[in-house]
């Protein structure tokens, strides 16, 4: 039996930005000798869905300079983007000196991490889906292509699910003319050239880069974009001081406090000449904090109510998607409408669609397609996602009490149906975001990989070295 055989096994699901990125930091963090195993489909590790695209309207909504997949080395993508000196689309760089470059250089990026690790063996890339997870004494995953790895740890860092399909929409499931991932840039391209009027459903960040793509590829009709409150994603703000206000010295313990403290903090940052996104830097900034001052109740509060509010401003738009937007608006080619599906029904001529809008009557129109880019369904993914479907039919995982993703402990450790820590198994990126809070930009998202690293380090150590207890 080779020695490789006999060393303790670290199996990574899902190799995109937070698979990758857990990888990278465990390689380093080991002191004892373990085989770290990727399991990802696509053929680089670090694309995921948010960076497998080649779209180059799809752009990151922070300047690189904010990005990192290392904390000890802040501007990792700027620095990175600076040595490499890749190839740029038209309009990354502003005036003001900010890059937001397309996001398939921060794939780009995470790869070049991750390639001496793969070259040397310390991390391998097993290309494949995971499908089934079962533990005994150790877990024993199976792939798609027949493949089976038995490991000792495993890290559940898989993408985020699929767009959940609207009810009123459930009808044209299968029509060629209802396009529900908005990721397929084939079909795109077979709208900006063919179609005249376009519905899409959702109005946030990935409405935008729809948008954008379309415009680029030189579609010349007429777009609705439909949601609830008809919310777009707000601007950035640059060269302004740091706002003073502190969310995480003694945390609000109700969302109505949160709301009125952030509201406080605006104005007197406005006083003092500043804008509204100085303290809501800060507000992400201390989201921690805040998360964990807040009781269950709260917490569940502030997601049904405030959520939407708080994404619009956290989750920013590119500067160079915000231009297209204004600029399709003011020629009246693009409308943002506040209302609520009622019908679709599927013709020849197209899809006759009903909605009402809020404090008016129904809208009606027809459109050549329909396109989805509601976000990720994450309430559905115990459900959807058939590993973790099956992985929730064994008792090993189950969806957190705000269906916002995995529940787990300790900010990183999966919780069985029975509500206890299943041994060996962990939780990296934004399916942990129902205990930690704020996890879903970048930042976050690396704290929380070098958590789960750590974690991991310690887990191997532990096994090597085991602690005995005196008789």
């Amino acid at each position: 039996m080779s020695a490789a055989a006999d060393l303790p096994v670290v199996a990574i699901i899902g190799g995109g930005f937070t698979g990758a990125s857990t990888a990278f930091h465990l390689a380093r963090a080991l002191n004892t000798p373990a085989r770290i195993v990727v399991i990802e489909p696509r053929a680089q590790l670090g694309q995921g869905l948010a960076y497998a695209t080649r779209d180059p309207s799809h752009r990151i909504n922070v300047p690189a300079v904010r990005m990192t997949m290392d904390s000890a080395a802040p501007g990792g993508l700027q620095t990175w983007i600076e040595a490499q000196r890749p190839a740029l689309s038209a309009g990354t760089q502003l005036a003001t000196g900010e890059l937001f470059v397309q996001r398939g250089l921060v794939g780009e990026y995470v790869a070049g991490a991750l390639a001496p690790l793969l070259a040397a063996g310390r991390v391998e890339h097993l290309r494949a889906r995971a499908v089934t997870l079962a533990r005994s004494t150790r877990f024993t995953l199976g792939c798609d292509d027949g493949r089976r790895l038995v490991a000792d740890l495993v890290v559940l860092a898989t993408s985020h699910p699929p767009p959940g399909v609207p009810a009123v929409l459930a009808p044209l499931a299968g029509s060629a003319r209802l396009i529900a991932d908005s990721s397929d840039g084939a079909r795109l391209r077979a709208l900006a050239r063919d179609a005249r009027n376009l519905l899409i459903v959702g109005t946030g960040l990935t409405s935008a880069d729809v948008i954008a793509s379309l415009d680029r590829q030189g579609f010349g009709g007429r777009i609705v974009a439909l949601s609830r409150r008809g919310l777009r994603s707000r601007g950035h703000a640059f060269g302004h001081p740091d706002s003073p206000a502190d969310f995480a010295a003694d945390p609000a313990r109700t969302a109505l406090a949160l709301l009125r403290r952030i509201r406080a903090a605006v104005r007197a940052d406005a006083a003092a000449g500043l804008p509204w996104q100085a303290a809501l830097d800060n507000v992400r900034r201390d989201g921690p904090a805040i998360w964990a001052a807040l009781p269950p109740g709260e917490r569940a509060r502030l997601v049904c109510r405030l959520r939407v509010w708080w994404d619009v401003h956290r989750f920013r738009i590119a500067p160079q998607l915000e231009a297209v937007i204004e600029r399709r608006l003011a020629e009246g080619r693009l409308a943002i409408v506040a209302g609520r599906l009622l019908s679709a029904q599927e013709s020849e001529a197209g899809i006759e669609v009903q909605w009402r809008g809020r404090g008016a009557g129904p809208g009606h129109a027809r459109f050549d397609a329909v396109i989805l880019t509601t976000g990720p369904a994450h309430g559905a993914i115990v459900h959807e996602m058939p590993l973790f479907a099956a992985m929730a039919a064994a008792g090993l995982i189950r969806a957190d009490a705000l269906q916002l993703g995995l529940d787990v402990t300790e900010g990183c450790r999966a919780v069985g149906q029975d509500g206890r820590p299943v041994p060996g198994l962990f939780v990296a990126g934004p399916l942990a975001r129902g205990h930690v809070g704020e996890l879903m930009g970048i930042p976050e998202v690396t704290q929380h990989a070098e958590l789960v690293a750590a974690r991991l380090a310690q887990a191997l150590a532990a096994r090597v070295h085991p602690v005995t207890q005196s008789a």
